[in-house]
C-alpha cells in the first residue's frame, strides 16, 4: 500500500487488464503514489468505468486508457504502436492480464486461447515495448504468474493443448516464469556490457481476493 514515503510522481506505468481484479487495484495503487497510469482493457464500457473510478478515488488525472484484445497479435502490437505515439517512456510494465477456460479455444491467430493470453501475449508486448523500456532506466517488467505454475509442465510437442487441454493453464503459467527469467538472464548479460545492473526477484502481489507470484525483473542504470 502507498505511504507518505511512497512516490511515483514522474513515473508512466503501463497495467494490462486494468479494469477489474488484481490489475485494477494495481493500477488504483500506483495512481495514488502519483504515477501517470496507461490501463489496457479488452472492452470500452468496463475500461471507461474502471478509469473513472479510479480518477476519482486517487484524486490522479493522469489516469490514460488504451484498449486491446491481447489474444490477436496484430492488437498487442497495435497497442504498442499507440503507445509509442503517447509516451517517450515506459518505467513499469505490469503484465497481468491472463485468463482460463474450460474448454479449448483458438485465437483469431490460430493459437490455443490460453496459452496464447497468458504466455504469448506478455512475451510479444514485452519485447515490441523493450527499447522504449531500456531508455527508460530504472524501470521494471512484472509479469504476474500464479501458484499454478508448479502443476505445469512444458509440453513442447503439444504446447497448443490439442491432444490434452487438462493443464494448459499450468503450462502457460510455467512458460510466462521461465520467459522471465530468460529474459532477466539476457538483460543481464547485455546491460552488464554498458554497466547496468539487472536483478530477479521473487516477491508475493496480494488483493483483496486472490494471491499470485510474481516475477521481477528490474533494469537499474549505474550512473
Amino acid at each position: 500500500m502507498p505511504t507518505s514515503n511512497t512516490s511515483m510522481q514522474g513515473k508512466i506505468c503501463m497495467v494490462t487488464g486494468a479494469n477489474s481484479g488484481i490489475g485494477k487495484a494495481t493500477a488504483m495503487g500506483l495512481a495514488e503514489m502519483g504515477a501517470t497510469v496507461v490501463m489496457v482493457s479488452r472492452d470500452l464500457a468496463r475500461g471507461k468505468a474502471a478509469q473513472s473510478e479510479i480518477k476519482a478515488k486517487s484524486g490522479n488525472d493522469a489516469v490514460d486508457l488504451l484498449l486491446a484484445d491481447l489474444s490477436s497479435q496484430q492488437s498487442i502490437r497495435q497497442l504498442a504502436e499507440h503507445y509509442k505515439q503517447r509516451y517517450s517512456q515506459l518505467h513499469v510494465l505490469i503484465n497481468n492480464a491472463g485468463m482460463s477456460s474450460l474448454r479449448r479455444r483458438e485465437t483469431v491467430d490460430g493459437l490455443e486461447v490460453t496459452f496464447a493470453v497468458n504466455h504469448l501475449a506478455p512475451f510479444l508486448l514485452t519485447n515490441v515495448l523493450l527499447d522504449v523500456i531500456k531508455a527508460s532506466a530504472p524501470s521494471r517488467i512484472i509479469n504476474v504468474s500464479s501458484d499454478a505454475h508448479e502443476a505445469g509442465y512444458i509440453k513442447m510437442d503439444d504446447l497448443q493443448s490439442e491432444k490434452k487441454y487438462l493443464r494448459a493453464y499450468g503450462q502457460s503459467k510455467l512458460a510466462l516464469v521461465l520467459f522471465t527469467y530468460e529474459l532477466a538472464r539476457r538483460l543481464q548479460v547485455e546491460l552488464a556490457q554498458k554497466k547496468v545492473l539487472t536483478k530477479v526477484e521473487d516477491e508475493l502481489l496480494f488483493d483483496s481476493f486472490a494471491c499470485s507470484k510474481r516475477a521481477l525483473v528490474y533494469v537499474q542504470s549505474s550512473s
